[in-house]
């Protein structure tokens, strides 16, 4: 008997703990962004500086994003920069990866990831970009009785 109980309470504390890793995951602002773009997709980033972009950090499971700004070129991700409190730009400059900062193409919206020395995920995205929202079907009426 006891070992049926110690059984259900760890089978019940792992249900509840990998709920709450899925409720993290669910929680990335860089999660829900990509979905909205997946699900509705995006313009074409045509050439040139974009002072309205949010650039995302990522590690692991958790993820913060930032306003910041974007030069493409050639449509390709040429510099980006993270805005400062004080409305100035200050150009995220890291040690990359197998060269992931070069040829970086946007795709749906989002620029592909780069990856720093220290495997931290950086993306670019265009939120004036996504497409609008789908209207929905019309439901139709119920019949009434006369």
């Amino acid at each position: 008997m006891k070992k049926i109980i110690t059984l259900l309470s760890l089978f019940v504390a792992s249900v509840s703990w990998s709920q709450e890793i899925v409720k993290v995951s669910e929680l990335n602002c860089f999660n829900k962004w990509s979905q909205k773009f997946e699900e509705r997709g995006a313009e074409e980033v045509a050439d040139g500086s974009y002072t309205d972009v949010i650039i995302t950090f990522r590690h692991g499971a958790s993820a913060e994003c930032f306003e910041g700004k974007a030069v493409v070129k050639d449509k390709k991700i040429d510099a980006f920069y993270i805005l400062l409190d004080d409305g100035t730009f200050d150009q995220v400059i890291r040690v990359w990866k197998n060269d992931t900062e070069k040829n970086v193409t946007i795709t749906n919206g989002i620029s592909k990831t780069l990856i720093t020395k220290d495997n931290q995920l950086i993306n670019i995205i265009w939120p004036k970009k996504l497409k609008a929202k789908k209207a929905g079907f019309k439901k139709a009426a119920e019949p009434v009785d006369d």
